[in-house]
Parts: structure tokens; sequence; C-alpha cells
């Protein structure tokens, strides 16, 4: 079994337009092999109905979220107001049956690697309990170089697997300053991780088009993360 989350260095950075394009590309290139696509907790309204969305003709997928809120906050916070408990025994739960039966898992977090997930415990923290191979997806924007090590530190004192980095640009404008707010080999010098992937800013149109996704996931080596799957060669896609 294969088990990859999906963090980032904030929140709206990307994780779930990530987990997306590794989504599609299982979906294009697994030779019909079933998934497990899990959010880790939901607070609010977004996530899991877009995973169903555009996953959800899938039979053989599992599309799960253990836990949900409708106030769209910390989970601590939302938990609270809503008068409910936390429960990671149950998510943790979820996720073993989810490991039972499928080749390959993606586990979507919350906001960043220092997000609460209860009072006593961040995103870091159950990453580095549960032993979770971690990508992390940094936005490219200004200030990201400064987040992505910081995040990165934290991940190492939590003891976080991490497999290295996405870049993940949401503009025009972004990719056009990649080198100077995001430079590739700045930041892996200075965290020592591989840079797996540069996402391009997408049209609106391409979100819904899954080949289309897939194609852009096998321009980069994050794919490589996928159980025994390897990048495929594809002529350039032209967002």
């Amino acid at each position: 079994m294969a088990t990859l989350f999906i963090s980032g260095t904030d929140t709206g950075v990307g994780k779930t337009l990530v987990t997306t394009l590794l989504a599609a590309y299982w979906r294009q290139y697994a030779g019909g092999k079933s998934l497990g696509l899990m959010k880790l907790l939901q607070t609010g309204i977004g996530d899991r109905e877009h995973y169903q969305d555009r996953f959800g003709d899938q039979t053989t997928w599992d599309l799960v979220t253990p836990q949900q809120w409708q106030t769209p906050v910390a989970p601590p916070i939302a938990a609270q107001r809503e008068g409910q408990a936390i429960a990671l025994d149950v998510v943790w739960q979820k996720l073993r049956e989810l490991q039972a039966r499928h080749p390959q898992i993606l586990v979507e977090g919350l906001g960043s690697l220092g997000s609460p997930v209860t009072e006593e415990l961040t995103v870091a923290d159950l990453a580095g309990l549960w032993k979770l191979e971690t990508l992390l997806v940094v936005p490219v924007q200004l200030g990201a170089m400064g987040q992505a090590i910081a995040q990165v530190a934290l991940a190492r004192q939590c003891k976080v697997k991490l497999r290295g980095l996405v870049l993940s640009c949401h503009s025009p404008e972004s990719a056009e300053k990649l080198r100077d707010w995001a430079d590739p080999d700045l930041l892996k010098q200075l965290t020592q991780l591989p840079i797996l992937g540069i996402i391009p800013p997408l049209k609106t149109k391409h979100y819904h088009h899954l080949e289309k996704l897939a194609q852009v996931a096998s321009q980069c080596d994050i794919n490589a993360l996928l159980l025994g799957l390897k990048k495929q060669d594809s002529s350039e896609y032209n967002v």
C-alpha cells in the first residue's frame, strides 16, 4: 500500500489542485486500479464537494471525509462552536480501512503544517505521528520562500517524512515571477528537498477536464510518488 499526504504552506495555496492532478493522473494511467481519496478533516464546504463532482463516477474509488463541520474555521474552534468532539481515532480507523482496500491513498490536509488539528496537535504533529509521506505545496507569490523554509523546519522538528516541494502558479503573473518569488534552485538548496513539479496557471475550463489535468501532472515528477506509476512521455501542454 502507499499513502501520500498533500499539505501546504497555508490555506488556499493549491493543495486541492495538486491532489486533483494526482487523482486525475491515477485515473488516466493506473489501468483501472482503485484509489482512496480522503480529506483529513473539513470545515466549511468545498473540498469534499469538489472531489465528488470530479470523481464521483469512479465506482471503485472511495471519497472520504471522516469528520466535517459547517463553520469554516480551524477544527478545534469549529468543533467547539458546533458542540462536537474531534475524534482522531475515527479518522485513523478510516485511513486504515482505505489502506486495506486500495493500492494508493491520497490524503489532502488542511491549512498548513502548522494549522491546529486539536487543542494539542498540529497537522505536522499528526503527519509525523502517523508516519505519512508528505508533499508540501508552495504557492508562487511574494514571501513564498520564507514560508516554505519555515514549514520545512517545522516538518523536520515533528519528524514528518517530506518527499519534496511542488510550486503552484495561480496566475500568469506568478509564472512570470517564479524566479523572483520562489526560485526553485534556491529553495532546493535551502531545504535540501527536490522540487517535484511546477504547476502552471490553469484556465478555469481545464479544472473539469480530467484528461488535461492528467496531462499537466505528467509534465511533473509528482506522479513518480504514485505506487507503480512512472512519468509519462507526452507533448508539452500549453495552458
